[in-house]
């Protein structure tokens, strides 16, 4: 039976996100578990409540077994509460952990006003002086009275208030034509695209439409009737496409963010070539509707901007779901939420085939990271499906009636769509296995790692090249970016740094689907290390962002074990959404024990103070990562130095007989300590050396400070020597 109790909020960061009833619960004494059952749902993050009800500490195996089963709609959620809760308590509760909230949205473009605004990006047009980038530019009065009219209404809320903006002219901006570079094609659509429609309830002021590869086909920018949009570091080279004038309009400081479309690397291949950041989303999570298709059912609306979190923004404003988008799809967790810097197992691969210069960048990109090396082959292979195989088929479709039309496509458009009719449904069936093997080396890749370093593109192609072959080039830029989308992943591009040939070099970042937020702190701290100014312009970046913390429908987990960043069980928590807060410690009055390969913490009179990391979950992920944690472990309240938190505990029971590692100050700590042990003993057997305590001690203290000294001479500077997480890494 839940009895009426009384809480008070703690002050602390949780507080501020989970609202009083949460923070109320948060901080009280006594383990208690709460069950929510959901009814049927939609959407993971819109669900209903069926019943909410109270567990006791000794029913944790009712808990568990509750999570068992494999069903989605039972929630198991670990929390502090005193022994007895009030009705009241529990449904505001309920309330707070059922129903869905919108990302928190920081105004980051930080204009004075909006005619302000959009004066000096039509001054940045006219000073770049690129009709290219254009298919249709808006007039001036009309963008002037547009900003006009939001200047006199005030913000309102709208987190894009005034800003300029752009739309590749493949998506519908009602009144104004949409063309995909194609004017025989070319019809005026009556409502917009719903990205284009939510960015303008935003408050943002549209600019123009631009110039893009006929049709999305291409990633070299030069396949279309109006011309070639101007390459921002050189003239002679390709601008990159297809979005070839989303890109530039970015890289060349005229708006802020522009929308582009990515199939095969549309939204990747121009950000490198224009040195600025590309955001190709997870597929479905915008979406597509007023899009004209190329691969419908891998295409998306992507984002180009001066930086990952103005990226990450303008991502949280178009995503949603859309019912009449068939490829649509809910966000299983809030994965557009920001999380902090942690550290990561990175993969990459061979950059042989680049250009000199974009390989020497990639690789010390890698190296910056500790990144270990892996063979990707089974990705390569099914990269060439997009444009010699059944999705080949796929762009034919969608234009088939383009296609009987004479005379009003570019040739290398036409000679790619033609291909298509002559696709056989054998060889598709055949396509189709081999991209079911190729997810599933992805699904393996990525319990391995936490992402995928590559290369965005081999080398920046002249126009010369693609005049003398205008395929081969193309082929060679989609290497590492046509696999993406087929294979249902996430990706970030960002700049790499500036090669001795004056081109801008980039990288890559993929993850598993939904993995963007996650990822984000990464992206962006490559970014920043690889130049301080947007594009092609002297303009500072823009500031990061803070990294989200706990949301409503999120509760933070403290960490402490092989669960940590970079750790091998580190995957069960972001399979399920979580995403890196903080760096936390205990407060004294813990003891840590080493049980096999993880640590149990124990509450105790005389403890010490025990580091360990803050995770943000969705709270329907709390009942499932607890299933797969063994006894004696579970979560319950742990005492931070900034308030307390739910997390791993021990049974004291069950820690008995194990090693007392509490000395060590935490988990890191000791796996780095018996690293250095485990090799001195190895060496010392290798050479038939007795082992001597005060020898070992000592050869351990100069190995270590060896290691610190060492990882700070290289440039740029190794990671942490004294790191476990490259030791779990092989």
């Amino acid at each position: 039976m839940c009895q009426t109790a009384s809480f008070s909020a703690p002050a602390n960061v949780t507080q501020a996100r989970y609202g009083a009833s949460h923070a109320a619960l948060a901080q009280a004494g006594a383990n208690t578990a709460m069950v929510a059952t959901m009814a049927n749902h939609n959407s993971p993050n819109s669900p209903s409540a069926k019943s909410i009800r109270c567990i006791p500490n000794d029913s944790a195996a009712s808990a568990q077994t509750a999570t068992k089963g494999g069903s989605p709609r039972s929630l198991v959620v670990s929390i502090n509460a005193e022994p007895t809760v009030s009705q009241d308590d529990l449904s505001s509760v309920a309330r707070m952990l059922l129903h869905p909230i919108g990302a928190a949205t920081e105004h980051l473009m930080n204009f004075s006003s909006p005619v302000s605004a959009v004066q000096a990006a039509l001054a940045a047009d006219a000073a770049h002086a690129d009709p290219a980038i254009w298919i249709t530019r808006i007039p001036d009065a009309e963008i002037l009275a547009r900003a006009a009219v939001l200047e006199a209404e005030g913000p309102q809320d709208r987190p894009l208030w005034g800003v300029p903006f752009a739309v590749k002219d493949n998506i519908d901006v009602a009144g104004v034509p949409t063309t995909a570079a194609c004017p025989g094609y070319a019809f005026t659509p009556t409502v917009h695209a719903p990205a284009v429609q939510r960015l303008l309830d935003a408050g943002a002021v549209l600019i123009g439409k631009t110039n893009l590869d006929q049709f999305a086909t291409g990633l070299v920018g030069v396949r279309s009737p109006y011309g070639v949009p101007r390459n921002v570091f050189d003239p002679a080279r390709v601008p990159g496409g297809s979005s070839s004038g989303s890109g530039a309009v970015v890289a060349a400081g005229i708006v802020p963010f522009a929308l582009g479309t990515d199939t095969a690397g549309s939204g990747r291949v121009p950000a490198m070539f224009g040195n600025i950041v590309g955001l190709k989303p997870t597929i479905g999570s915008v979406s597509a509707r007023g899009m004209i298709p190329a691969c419908r059912s891998i295409d998306t609306i992507s984002v180009f901007a001066r930086s990952v979190d103005e990226a990450l923004e303008i991502a949280r404003i178009i995503a949603a779901l859309d019912e009449a988008d068939p490829y649509s799809r809910a966000a299983p967790v809030p994965h557009l939420r920001r999380g902090a810097p942690a550290t990561m197992r990175v993969a990459s691969v061979a950059a042989d085939i680049c250009a000199p210069e974009q390989a020497r960048l990639y690789r010390a990109a890698a190296a910056s990271l500790g990144a270990a090396e892996v063979d990707i082959t089974p990705l390569l292979q099914i990269a060439h499906l997009l444009y010699d195989g059944p999705w080949v088929a796929e762009r034919t479709a969608a234009l088939r009636g383009v296609l009987q039309t004479p005379d009003i496509l570019h040739p290398t458009t036409r000679a790619i769509l033609e291909g298509g009719l002559d696709r056989r449904t054998v060889d598709a069936f055949d396509a189709f296995h081999q991209l079911a093997q190729a997810r599933r080396f992805a699904t393996q890749l990525f319990a391995r790692f936490d992402v995928l370093l590559l290369p965005t593109a081999p080398n920046t192609p002249s126009l010369a090249d693609l005049a003398a072959d205008p395929i081969g080039p193309n082929s060679r830029l989609g290497t590492w970016t046509n696999f993406v989308n087929l294979c249902d992943l996430a990706a970030w591009a960002v700049p790499s740094g500036m090669g001795a040939d004056g081109l801008p070099g980039g990288i890559t970042l993929v993850g598993p689907a939904w993995s963007e937020g996650r990822l984000a702190a990464l992206a962006d701290q490559l970014h920043r290390a690889a130049t301080n100014t947007v594009g092609a312009t002297a303009a500072p970046l823009p500031q990061p962002a803070t990294p989200d913390a706990a949301g409503p429908n999120e509760t933070e987990l403290f960490c402490i074990g092989g669960h940590m960043a970079g750790l091998p069980l580190n995957g069960q928590v972001t399979a399920l959404g979580g995403r890196f807060v903080a760096e936390a410690k205990t407060v004294p009055g813990y003891r840590l024990y080493a049980l096999g390969n993880r640590p149990g913490l124990v509450a105790t009179q005389g403890g010490a103070s025990i580091a360990g990391e803050i995770w943000a979950l969705p709270t329907t992920a709390i009942g499932p990562l607890l299933a797969q944690i063994p006894p004696p472990l579970g979560f319950g309240t742990v005492l931070l130095q900034s308030g307390p938190c739910l997390g791993f505990l021990a049974e004291a029971a069950g820690v008995a007989g194990a090693q007392d590692i509490t000395a060590h100050g935490g988990w890191r700590a000791y796996l780095a300590a018996t690293a250095i042990t485990d090799f001195i003993r190895a060496g010392a057997a290798l050479m038939r050396l007795p082992i001597d305590p005060a020898w070992e001690a000592g050869i351990a203290f100069n190995l270590r400070t060896i290691l610190a000294q060492a990882a700070t001479l290289t440039d740029p500077p190794l990671p942490d020597l004294l790191d476990p997480a490259p030791v779990f890494r092989a």
